[in-house]
Protein backbone atom coordinates (compact mmCIF):
# COMPACT_ATOMS: atom_id res chain seq x y z
CA UNK A 1 0.00 0.00 0.00
CA UNK A 2 1.48 3.36 -1.07
CA UNK A 3 1.20 6.12 1.54
CA UNK A 4 2.35 9.70 1.03
CA UNK A 5 3.12 12.24 3.74
CA UNK A 6 3.02 16.02 3.89
CA UNK A 7 4.34 18.28 6.66
CA UNK A 8 1.87 20.66 8.29
CA UNK A 9 2.47 24.01 9.97
CA UNK A 10 2.99 22.39 13.36
CA UNK A 11 6.25 20.37 13.36
CA UNK A 12 4.77 17.87 15.80
CA UNK A 13 2.11 16.86 13.25
CA UNK A 14 2.35 15.03 9.93
CA UNK A 15 -0.37 14.37 7.34
CA UNK A 16 -0.62 10.86 5.88
CA UNK A 17 -2.36 10.18 2.54
CA UNK A 18 -3.31 6.49 2.06
CA UNK A 19 -4.37 5.31 -1.38
CA UNK A 20 -7.91 4.73 -0.05
CA UNK A 21 -10.50 7.18 1.25
CA UNK A 22 -10.27 7.69 5.00
CA UNK A 23 -13.46 9.26 6.38
CA UNK A 24 -16.05 11.11 4.29
CA UNK A 25 -17.45 12.85 7.36
CA UNK A 26 -14.15 14.46 8.29
CA UNK A 27 -12.44 16.32 9.66
CA UNK A 28 -12.93 14.45 12.92
CA UNK A 29 -10.49 14.78 15.80
CA UNK A 30 -10.56 11.59 17.87
CA UNK A 31 -9.26 11.87 21.46
CA UNK A 32 -7.23 8.96 22.79
CA UNK A 33 -9.73 8.43 25.61
CA UNK A 34 -12.59 7.60 23.23
CA UNK A 35 -10.69 6.08 20.28
CA UNK A 36 -11.51 2.48 21.24
CA UNK A 37 -15.25 3.21 21.03
CA UNK A 38 -15.26 5.75 18.20
CA UNK A 39 -12.63 4.81 15.63
CA UNK A 40 -10.79 1.51 14.98
CA UNK A 41 -8.34 3.46 12.80
CA UNK A 42 -7.55 6.01 15.51
CA UNK A 43 -7.26 3.22 18.08
CA UNK A 44 -4.56 1.51 15.99
CA UNK A 45 -2.66 4.78 15.63
CA UNK A 46 -2.81 5.55 19.36
CA UNK A 47 -1.32 2.10 19.99
CA UNK A 48 1.89 3.45 18.45
CA UNK A 49 4.04 4.80 21.27
CA UNK A 50 4.46 8.56 20.82
CA UNK A 51 1.20 9.32 18.98
CA UNK A 52 -0.66 12.08 20.85
CA UNK A 53 -3.45 13.14 18.46
CA UNK A 54 -5.38 11.79 15.46
CA UNK A 55 -7.59 13.78 13.09
CA UNK A 56 -9.42 11.97 10.30
CA UNK A 57 -10.03 13.78 7.01
CA UNK A 58 -11.75 12.59 3.85
CA UNK A 59 -8.51 11.53 2.16
CA UNK A 60 -5.88 11.84 4.88
CA UNK A 61 -5.02 11.41 8.54
CA UNK A 62 -3.18 14.08 10.54
CA UNK A 63 -1.15 12.49 13.33
CA UNK A 64 0.45 14.37 16.20
CA UNK A 65 3.47 13.14 18.15
CA UNK A 66 5.13 13.82 21.48
CA UNK A 67 8.20 16.07 21.53
CA UNK A 68 10.55 13.23 22.53
CA UNK A 69 9.77 11.17 19.40
CA UNK A 70 11.40 11.49 15.99
CA UNK A 71 9.42 11.26 12.75
CA UNK A 72 12.14 9.12 11.16
CA UNK A 73 11.23 6.02 13.16
CA UNK A 74 7.67 6.98 14.09
CA UNK A 75 6.64 7.37 10.43
CA UNK A 76 7.37 3.68 9.75
CA UNK A 77 5.30 2.55 12.72
CA UNK A 78 2.37 4.74 11.64
CA UNK A 79 2.63 3.32 8.10
CA UNK A 80 2.28 -0.14 9.64
CA UNK A 81 -0.83 0.84 11.61
CA UNK A 82 -2.45 2.39 8.52
CA UNK A 83 -1.72 -0.65 6.37
CA UNK A 84 -3.12 -2.96 9.04
CA UNK A 85 -6.31 -0.92 9.25
CA UNK A 86 -7.06 -0.90 5.55
CA UNK A 87 -6.24 -4.61 5.26
CA UNK A 88 -8.62 -5.42 8.12
CA UNK A 89 -11.71 -4.00 6.41
CA UNK A 90 -12.73 -2.19 9.61
CA UNK A 91 -14.49 1.19 9.26
CA UNK A 92 -12.58 4.35 10.10
CA UNK A 93 -15.39 5.41 12.43
CA UNK A 94 -18.11 3.29 14.03
CA UNK A 95 -21.70 4.40 14.49
CA UNK A 96 -22.33 6.28 17.70
CA UNK A 97 -24.30 4.58 20.44
CA UNK A 98 -25.65 5.62 23.79
CA UNK A 99 -23.79 2.81 25.60
CA UNK A 100 -21.73 5.27 27.60
CA UNK A 101 -24.73 6.87 29.26
CA UNK A 102 -25.03 8.28 32.72
CA UNK A 103 -24.60 4.84 34.30
CA UNK A 104 -21.26 4.20 32.56
CA UNK A 105 -20.16 7.77 33.22
CA UNK A 106 -20.67 7.18 36.95
CA UNK A 107 -18.60 3.98 36.81
CA UNK A 108 -15.83 5.75 34.90
CA UNK A 109 -15.77 8.52 37.52
CA UNK A 110 -15.44 5.90 40.29
CA UNK A 111 -12.63 4.15 38.42
CA UNK A 112 -10.67 7.36 37.96
CA UNK A 113 -11.09 8.22 41.64
CA UNK A 114 -9.83 4.79 42.76
CA UNK A 115 -6.90 5.01 40.37
CA UNK A 116 -5.90 8.45 41.63
CA UNK A 117 -6.34 7.82 45.36
CA UNK A 118 -5.43 4.16 45.86
CA UNK A 119 -3.94 2.38 42.88
CA UNK A 120 -1.54 4.81 41.17
CA UNK A 121 0.24 5.77 44.44
CA UNK A 122 0.89 2.07 45.17
CA UNK A 123 2.00 1.26 41.63
CA UNK A 124 4.38 4.20 41.31
CA UNK A 125 6.23 3.10 44.42
CA UNK A 126 7.49 0.10 42.46
CA UNK A 127 8.34 2.09 39.35
CA UNK A 128 5.18 1.47 37.34
CA UNK A 129 2.14 3.44 36.27
CA UNK A 130 -1.48 2.81 35.29
CA UNK A 131 -4.08 5.06 33.67
CA UNK A 132 -7.69 4.85 32.53
CA UNK A 133 -8.31 4.14 28.83
CA UNK A 134 -11.95 3.12 28.32
CA UNK A 135 -14.91 1.18 29.72
CA UNK A 136 -17.28 -0.86 27.57
CA UNK A 137 -19.72 -3.71 28.20
CA UNK A 138 -18.41 -4.27 31.72
CA UNK A 139 -14.79 -4.46 30.58
CA UNK A 140 -12.36 -1.88 31.92
CA UNK A 141 -9.31 -1.12 29.76
CA UNK A 142 -6.30 0.45 31.43
CA UNK A 143 -2.87 1.59 30.25
CA UNK A 144 -0.23 -0.33 32.18
CA UNK A 145 3.45 0.54 32.32
CA UNK A 146 6.39 -1.29 33.87
CA UNK A 147 5.72 -3.09 37.14
CA UNK A 148 1.99 -2.35 36.94
CA UNK A 149 1.58 -5.53 34.86
CA UNK A 150 2.75 -7.68 37.78
CA UNK A 151 0.10 -6.02 39.98
CA UNK A 152 -2.78 -6.71 37.57
CA UNK A 153 -4.49 -9.25 39.83
CA UNK A 154 -4.43 -6.93 42.83
CA UNK A 155 -5.64 -3.98 40.75
CA UNK A 156 -8.48 -6.03 39.32
CA UNK A 157 -9.51 -7.35 42.75
CA UNK A 158 -9.65 -3.85 44.22
CA UNK A 159 -11.59 -2.33 41.34
CA UNK A 160 -14.11 -5.18 41.21
CA UNK A 161 -14.54 -5.07 44.98
CA UNK A 162 -15.59 -1.41 44.92
CA UNK A 163 -17.29 -1.53 41.49
CA UNK A 164 -19.01 -4.92 40.98
CA UNK A 165 -20.23 -3.84 37.53
CA UNK A 166 -16.68 -4.34 36.22
CA UNK A 167 -16.46 -7.87 34.81
CA UNK A 168 -12.81 -7.73 33.69
CA UNK A 169 -9.77 -5.45 33.84
CA UNK A 170 -7.67 -5.60 30.69
CA UNK A 171 -4.74 -3.87 29.02
CA UNK A 172 -6.04 -1.23 26.59
CA UNK A 173 -4.41 -2.97 23.63
CA UNK A 174 -6.93 -5.78 24.07
CA UNK A 175 -9.64 -3.35 22.89
CA UNK A 176 -8.05 -2.83 19.47
CA UNK A 177 -9.47 -4.69 16.45
CA UNK A 178 -7.71 -8.05 15.99
CA UNK A 179 -9.50 -10.23 13.42
CA UNK A 180 -6.96 -13.05 13.84
CA UNK A 181 -8.16 -13.65 17.39
CA UNK A 182 -11.55 -14.82 16.10
CA UNK A 183 -10.11 -17.97 14.52
CA UNK A 184 -10.12 -21.54 15.96
CA UNK A 185 -6.30 -21.48 15.95
CA UNK A 186 -6.28 -18.40 18.18
CA UNK A 187 -8.76 -20.00 20.58
CA UNK A 188 -6.52 -23.05 20.89
CA UNK A 189 -3.43 -20.94 21.57
CA UNK A 190 -5.21 -18.79 24.15
CA UNK A 191 -6.35 -21.94 25.98
CA UNK A 192 -2.76 -23.22 25.96
CA UNK A 193 -1.47 -19.95 27.42
CA UNK A 194 -4.12 -19.73 30.13
CA UNK A 195 -4.09 -23.38 31.21
CA UNK A 196 -0.44 -24.40 30.84
CA UNK A 197 2.01 -21.59 30.18
CA UNK A 198 0.85 -18.65 32.30
CA UNK A 199 0.38 -20.70 35.49
CA UNK A 200 4.01 -21.84 35.21
CA UNK A 201 5.42 -18.31 34.90
CA UNK A 202 3.02 -16.63 37.32
CA UNK A 203 5.43 -17.35 40.19
CA UNK A 204 7.84 -14.88 38.57
CA UNK A 205 5.12 -12.27 38.10
CA UNK A 206 5.03 -12.94 34.37
CA UNK A 207 2.26 -13.34 31.84
CA UNK A 208 2.12 -14.02 28.09
CA UNK A 209 -0.78 -12.75 26.00
CA UNK A 210 -1.70 -13.64 22.42
CA UNK A 211 -2.07 -10.32 20.60
CA UNK A 212 -3.06 -11.48 17.10
CA UNK A 213 -2.61 -14.05 14.34
CA UNK A 214 -1.58 -12.90 10.88
CA UNK A 215 -0.33 -14.85 7.87
CA UNK A 216 0.55 -17.96 9.92
CA UNK A 217 2.39 -15.86 12.46
CA UNK A 218 1.45 -15.55 16.13
CA UNK A 219 2.17 -12.23 17.86
CA UNK A 220 2.53 -12.39 21.64
CA UNK A 221 3.26 -9.87 24.37
CA UNK A 222 5.26 -10.59 27.53
CA UNK A 223 4.07 -8.65 30.55
CA UNK A 224 4.98 -8.28 34.20
CA UNK A 225 8.15 -10.13 35.22
CA UNK A 226 8.72 -11.25 31.61
CA UNK A 227 8.96 -7.69 30.30
CA UNK A 228 12.62 -6.70 30.22
CA UNK A 229 13.79 -10.09 31.51
CA UNK A 230 17.14 -11.16 30.06
CA UNK A 231 15.83 -14.70 29.58
CA UNK A 232 12.64 -13.62 27.77
CA UNK A 233 13.99 -14.49 24.32
CA UNK A 234 15.08 -17.95 25.45
CA UNK A 235 11.77 -18.56 27.20
CA UNK A 236 9.87 -17.60 24.09
CA UNK A 237 11.91 -19.41 21.44
CA UNK A 238 12.76 -22.59 23.33
CA UNK A 239 9.56 -22.94 25.32
CA UNK A 240 6.47 -21.01 24.35
CA UNK A 241 7.04 -20.96 20.59
CA UNK A 242 7.68 -24.70 20.51
CA UNK A 243 4.47 -25.47 22.39
CA UNK A 244 2.41 -23.14 20.21
CA UNK A 245 3.80 -24.62 16.98
CA UNK A 246 3.29 -28.16 18.22
CA UNK A 247 -0.33 -27.32 19.00
CA UNK A 248 -0.95 -25.37 15.76
CA UNK A 249 1.49 -26.62 13.09
CA UNK A 250 0.33 -23.97 10.61
CA UNK A 251 2.05 -21.30 12.74
CA UNK A 252 5.44 -20.63 11.13
CA UNK A 253 6.66 -17.92 13.55
CA UNK A 254 5.94 -16.74 17.07
CA UNK A 255 6.97 -13.10 17.39
CA UNK A 256 7.44 -11.07 20.57
CA UNK A 257 5.97 -7.56 20.20
CA UNK A 258 6.99 -6.48 23.71
CA UNK A 259 9.11 -3.38 24.10
CA UNK A 260 11.47 -4.69 26.76
CA UNK A 261 12.71 -1.16 27.36
CA UNK A 262 9.19 -0.40 28.68
CA UNK A 263 7.50 0.96 25.57
CA UNK A 264 5.08 -0.24 22.91
CA UNK A 265 6.29 -1.76 19.64
CA UNK A 266 3.92 -2.11 16.70
CA UNK A 267 3.44 -5.67 15.54
CA UNK A 268 2.01 -4.71 12.16
CA UNK A 269 4.79 -3.77 9.77
CA UNK A 270 4.45 -2.48 6.20
CA UNK A 271 5.23 -4.98 3.48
Amino acid sequence: MFIQTKPVENSTELEFFPADKVYAGGPLQVPAETAAEVSPLAARLYAVDGVTSVTLHEESVVVGKSDDKDWTSLRTEIFGALVAHFQSGDPAVVAKSDAAGEFDAEIIAQVKDLLATRIVPAVTQSGGDVAFHSFKDGKLYLKFQGSAFSMLTGIQNMLRHYIPEITAVLDYRESLPKPGLKTPEAAAIQKLLEERINPSIAAHGGRITLVDLQDNRAFVRLDGGCQGCGMADVTLKQGVAVEIQNLVPSITEVLDITDHADGTNPYYQPR
